[in-house]
């Protein structure tokens, strides 16, 4: 694992320094949570776990997460869980040491499942882990540790619960109320003063100088003999010091079972996805602050390493804190170093107050944790109730605080996450699938058609309907679609579907079309797909899993076009044909059959086809290219030609396509400038071929005839024009 880079190891001490002081508090306050439901004894146990479990991840995560300024520290969901496995696990009839051993093993099971998460690349899964889900469980986690600590707040006995204890002011102690509030008020006062102390750190010494001076008055409160006020003197539970029972507990290891493993099965997995969703929260904050990127799966391998190494040495499991990180980067810090000064100055801060730590008042960090929790709630979640849109979402926030604080908070995730997923198909089947719908008579392909094909396509061109689809096409939306199909499936001989926006489409939908396309093929219709996506966001080949289902057959009346161009063009021609228009493609026409000159004297078309050179062009051949010099109209004989606008040395751009009887190369041929686009023959071509200068020469002997001409280009173009202002008109609608 390569060392972090020095670029400022004085700011990586400073925002080291600063995060153990934020820390600390805390962690110390999520031991003594955990620990105290074990007996009075064991709170001192705990705060010592929460400062083991500082050191702990503090020297591994950043040394092997390798995310730069992340700082590790136990935290709110570790305690929220642990505390309720504890309490669960005595309320059955557990006794004291396989709780301690279970509480250590569950610790250790789940810094192994989040290296299994980075091993199996899980990292990014759990980063897209729904907002109210997350929401939810953020404020289920802050109500719960409230609820744990009012009780320690109010002084009351150990078995008297949050409810009990607001309904017994007899069992109030005056003194450690007293305590809490001090601490409260310089927690949430010391930041408009002052930010170079953290609040925390100032919060506690405002508990404990306010303790003391109340001690002034009682000296009963200067001994730590049953004073239920204050952490107390550190102790094992069974004799023997903090080692000891640590030593002790992993001997027991070897005579448990398999049904001790059962039972912390689920809270280990509840524990690491927690950890894991927190953590990589607190990355992707940390990646938007300092425009930078970690590396998920990488860093739920550090955490889970560090949260083994705290398990290991009896302290409390933690992840990436956020208001620790955030301290760290104001401080200064650069690399993941500042890191690995917290987890050494809280190893020195164990070393040296250890023995202080029994002095420490209960009700401060009740109330450092009441705090912390209070600012776990989402309030912004409440806005979610003012729109209608958002109701539901509120609700799925809502469904996951209740299921947290009645049931477990795995629970509550699956809970969130199924009405996230429900939330979400209500959304997909809520929006438009159909984008556009216009008919054969409202838009029209880029093949340049003479005025009487024109004319049969507006008449009859409303057999085609043309859908743009857009979304998702799943068993949700499938009837949507199946409603918007059904009218035209009774009076519509060809149904276009643009496919170029679908983002999916599963086997149900697959069916419904299916479906479409034998209710077609029954009246002698078509069902015609257009631009399918060849990968869809998924990775899905569309095309090729509607062969897979069945759906594209040689024998089906199915269509499949690259473009919708081709896919209107192709219905074009087959309802042209149907109007019995001859269209036959092998007789080159005469000059009198080009509508352009229909009605024009024998004469004057004689001497007109003696100055025009006739070409023929092979299929792909190149007419004229862009930028070249000409002033040559080309009018079709036979074949086709397409317009392209070049893009780039790949790609270009279908203007349009001229068939037979049609022209192009007029711009040129009206105002003498170079080519503006390609022209090249999309099929074996012949033509007329008529420039300005022999047009000009032909002009001084049939001035009529010359005149005639231009105003038959002129009409032709404003006809075009027009079509193309209503094709406009119809997609803007």
């Amino acid at each position: 694992m390569p060392l972090p880079k020095l670029d400022n190891p004085a700011g990586d001490f400073w925002g080291g320094l600063a995060a153990m002081l934020v820390a600390l508090p805390s962690a110390v306050a999520f031991g003594v949570t955990i620990y105290t439901p074990l007996g009075a004894s064991h709170a001192a146990q705990g705060a010592l776990g929460g400062i083991l479990g500082v050191m702990a991840l503090g020297l591994v995560a950043p040394a092997l997460g390798g995310t730069n300024r992340l700082i590790s520290a136990p935290c709110a969901p570790a305690a929220a869980v642990l505390s309720a496995f504890i309490l669960e696990f005595l309320n059955g009839g557990g006794g004291l040491e396989p709780a301690l051993l279970l509480l250590s093993m569950l610790g250790l099971l789940a810094g192994l499942l989040q290296i299994a998460f980075g091993l199996v690349r899980l990292g990014r899964l759990i980063e897209y882990m729904p907002y109210p889900v997350v929401s939810g469980y953020l404020s289920g986690v802050g109500l719960y540790i409230i609820g744990g600590q009012v009780p320690k707040f109010l002084g009351v006995p150990k078995d008297m619960h949050f409810w009990q204890a607001l309904a017994t002011p007899a069992a109030w102690q005056w003194q450690g109320m007293a305590v809490g509030a001090a601490t409260i008020v310089v927690m949430l006062g010391a930041p408009r003063l002052t930010k170079r102390v953290p609040a925390a750190i100032l919060g506690l010494l405002a508990g404990v100088i306010t303790y003391f001076g109340l001690a002034q008055a009682d000296p009963a409160l200067l001994s730590l003999a049953g004073n239920a006020l204050v952490v107390g003197p550190l102790s094992g539970g069974s004799g023997g010091g903090f080692t000891e029972a640590i030593a002790g507990r992993w001997q027991a290891m070897g005579g448990l079972g398999l049904e001790p493993l059962k039972q912390i099965a689920v809270p280990a997995l509840t524990l690491a996805v927690l950890l894991s969703i927190d953590t990589l929260k607190t990355c992707v904050v940390l990646d938007a602050l300092t425009r930078s990127r970690h590396n998920s799966n990488r860093e739920l391998i550090g955490q889970g390493l560090g949260n083994i190494a705290s398990a290991l040495i009896g302290g409390i499991p933690g992840s990436g804190t956020m208001g620790a990180t955030l301290v760290n980067i104001s401080s200064g810090a650069a690399s993941r170093l500042s890191g690995v000064v917290e987890g050494v100055l809280a190893l020195l801060a164990f070393l040296a107050l250890g023995s202080l730590i029994a002095w420490v008042p209960v009700a401060a960090l009740a109330a450092i944790l009441m705090v912390i929790g209070v600012r776990m709630i989402d309030k912004h979640s409440f806005h979610f109730l003012k729109q209608r849109s958002t109701v539901l979402d509120f609700a799925v926030i809502a469904a996951v605080v209740g299921t947290a604080l009645t049931v477990s908070l795995i629970a509550a995730s699956g809970v969130g996450i199924v009405l996230a997923v429900l939330l979400f198909i209500r959304e997909q089947i809520g929006g438009a699938v159909v984008r556009r719908k216009t008919f054969g008579h409202q838009m029209f392909s880029k093949r340049v058609r003479t005025q009487e094909e024109m004319q049969i396509l507006t008449e009859r061109g409303d057999q085609a309907a043309i859908l743009e689809l857009q979304g998702s096409l799943f068993f949700g939306t499938a009837n949507q679609l199946y409603v918007a199909l059904e009218p035209e499936l009774k009076s519509r001989a060809y149904v276009i579907l643009d496919m170029r926006r679908v983002q999916t489409v599963d086997v149900t939908a697959a069916h419904m079309l299916e479906q479409v396309e034998d209710m077609l093929a029954e009246r002698g219709g078509y069902l015609i797909f257009s631009q399918i996506p060849s990968h869809l966001p998924s990775g899905k080949d569309i095309q090729q899993y509607f062969d897979q289902v069945g759906l594209v057959r040689p024998e089906s009346s199915v269509r499949v076009f690259g473009e919708l161009d081709e896919a209107l063009e192709w219905v074009e021609d087959r309802i042209i044909a149907e109007a019995a228009l001859n269209l036959s493609e092998e007789t080159p026409l005469s000059l009198r059959d080009i509508e352009l000159f229909q009605g024009r004297k024998e004469e004057t078309l004689a001497d007109l086809e003696r100055c025009m050179a006739q070409r023929s062009y092979k299929a792909g051949e190149r007419v004229f290219a862009r930028g070249d010099a000409g002033d040559e109209i080309y009018l079709i004989r036979r074949g086709a030609v397409r317009i392209l606008l070049p893009i780039d040395d790949k790609q270009s751009h279908h203007l349009g396509t001229f068939g037979r009887g049609a022209f192009f190369g007029e711009m040129a041929f009206l105002d003498g400038d170079p080519r503006s686009a390609d022209a090249v023959a999309f099929s074996d071509v012949e033509c007329y071929v008529l420039s300005r200068q022999t047009f000009d020469a032909f002009a001084d002997g049939h001035k009529r005839a010359a005149l005639a001409l231009m105003e038959g280009l002129a009409s032709v173009l404003s006809s075009r024009l027009r079509y193309t202002n209503a094709e406009l008109r119809v997609l803007e609608s």
